[in-house]
């Protein structure tokens, strides 16, 4: 079985296609929040959905991607690279005019909340997630590129021009099953509270 979560208009075929609300295309509506209704899944693909949801609610959608995964099942998420919005949406005030510091305002505060945008992520703390939801290894892949032909093309969001270093968007596909890493609690799990309470 393959998860396409977060679907909404792009529904991917051969695919099980998952998304919050009834439309064409979307063979199961569910709010993914509150689990996923599946086992001895093979592939579960996620593009542009992760940052829709708060860390709290991110931290449980991959331990649940990780229960309902095979053992050897892979997990492929796509999502804005917060490195790359920082180095293309700011710099220093003393560096820019008062008009570049009222667009770069609005530009960084419409790449964290434009769009429903809840949490977004760098490449360190996606796999420190990731880890703590269990996953044993995670690697990083280049839009649309996979060493699996199911998870290869996927992806059909937009782009924008890379940085050297900073990719646009972040490519991870999580595989294998492993204990939790504490260390990720023990400096997320403050962050995490914050997010449940407001």
């Amino acid at each position: 079985m393959k998860l396409h979560v977060g679907s909404g208009s792009s529904p991917l075929e051969g695919w099980t296609n998952i998304d919050v609300a009834a439309a064409d295309g979307v063979d199961c509506a569910l709010d993914v929040r509150r689990g996923l209704p599946f086992d001895d899944v093979d592939f579960i693909f996620a593009e542009h959905f992760l940052e829709h949801l708060t860390l709290a609610e991110g931290s449980v959608f991959l331990r649940e991607c990780r229960r309902v995964l095979r053992p050897d099942g892979v997990l492929r998420i796509s999502t804005p690279n917060l490195d790359w919005v920082w180095l293309t949406h700011y710099k220093h005030p003393s560096e820019m005019s008062e008009d570049e510091q009222l667009l770069g305002c609005l530009e960084m505060n419409r790449a964290f909340h434009g769009w429903g945008h809840q949490f977004l992520y760098n490449l360190r703390t996606l796999t420190l997630a990731l880890r703590h939801a269990r996953f044993e290894t995670v690697s990083t892949h280049w839009y649309g590129e996979s060493e699996t032909a199911e998870l290869r093309g996927l992806e059909r969001h937009e782009r924008h021009a890379d940085l050297a270093g900073a990719p646009s968007v972040i490519v991870v596909e999580a595989v294998g099953r492993r204990d939790p890493e504490g260390d990720f609690d023990a400096r997320i799990a403050p962050y995490v509270r914050d997010a449940e309470v407001h």
